[in-house]
């Protein structure tokens, strides 16, 4: 397959119809990105979209089956370990030794970067202080929180000062503080200049995190841009919810027609995308009907990805 020459040395990651199956099945599909130094990037989309697979490849953990790809200005088909020697990677499921306590998986996992004892050490009480897990140092993994488990992750992710952070479903499973508190982190891990990679199912985590992003189903990009940018090119600004008696949405046969720029049914509730929400939602009631609830929001990635598939996110 003939590829288009690189335009920009600039990228940390650069991929060109990157392709990758399974025998006849294709995970990935041709598709083409780039992340930019410094960039918080993500890949934003269902289970099976073809994310995971991205990641493996970016990663040196899984071979390119076509087009083209460079990370860290190399070929992973050539210089696989000497890109890992420069990444971090947080996997989709925690791999802590939890025979050790949260210091020893620092300091251990350094010196299989050929760190020094005393470096390993010196930058073990760095993460644990930046991870919040200085004061459980010494204790066992295993009756750690979830939560707490990610962050040591995600530290044990640093320990080599990695040019590039690659963040696999980083929180999935938390519940909603120990979200917040693991994106506080990666947020600050960005204002530091680490390049950060992520994917991710949760649309508000794409929109806290990503700085720009790429919306994958079914093995394919099928949009790309800022989270505020997607949300103006294929969303309106505001979305009106209603939800209806049992069997009356059912019923209604055309009678939200003309209310808003385009109506989208749900199982359990109707959506009209209008600039002006509230004029939406009073327009229903001028038309007799009688909603149950009203809730006027201003648009979501979850929108986006609706308009673009015709389904949920979260399957």
């Amino acid at each position: 397959m003939s590829v288009e020459p690189r335009s920009s040395d600039s990228a940390l990651i650069w991929a060109r119809s990157l392709t990758k199956r399974f025998g006849d099945f294709v995970a990935v599909d041709a598709i083409d990105f780039d992340v930019a130094k410094g960039e918080s990037f993500g890949f934003l989309g269902p289970n099976g979209a073809g994310k995971t697979s991205t990641m493996r490849m970016i990663g040196c953990v899984s071979p390119v089956s076509d087009g083209a790809l460079e990370v860290l200005g190399q070929d992973p088909r050539r210089d696989g370990p000497s890109i890992r020697a420069r990444i971090g990677v947080v996997p989709q499921q925690d791999t802590l030794d939890t025979e050790l306590t949260v210091r020893e998986n620092l300091v251990i996992y350094g010196r299989y970067f050929g760190m020094s004892r005393a470096e390993c050490r010196r930058r073990a009480d760095e993460l644990l202080e930046f991870t919040q897990l200085t004061d459980r140092a010494n204790d066992q993994v295993e009756p750690l929180s979830g939560g707490m488990k990610r962050r040591l992750t995600i530290g044990r992710a640093l320990i080599n000062e990695p040019d590039l952070l690659l963040l696999d479903e980083p929180t999935t499973g938390l519940d909603p503080q120990a979200r917040h508190l693991l994106w506080d982190r990666l947020y600050r891990l960005k204002q530091r200049g680490v390049t950060l990679v992520l994917t991710t199912h949760y649309m508000d985590e794409a929109e806290q995190l990503c700085d720009r992003l790429v919306v994958m189903d079914k093995a394919k990009i099928v949009a790309e841009g800022s989270p505020r940018e997607l949300i103006e090119r294929y969303s309106t600004k505001e979305v009106t919810e209603l939800r209806f008696p049992a069997g009356v949405q059912e019923a209604l046969d055309g009678q939200l027609d003309g209310i808003a720029e385009r109506v989208e049914r749900l199982a359990d509730r109707v959506l009209l995308y209008a600039d002006d929400g509230e004029a939406a939602s009073v327009a229903v009631h001028e038309r007799g009907l009688r909603p149950e609830t009203v809730l006027v929001r201003r648009s979501s990635l979850e929108d986006v990805f609706l308009r673009l598939t015709g389904r949920s996110l979260i399957e």
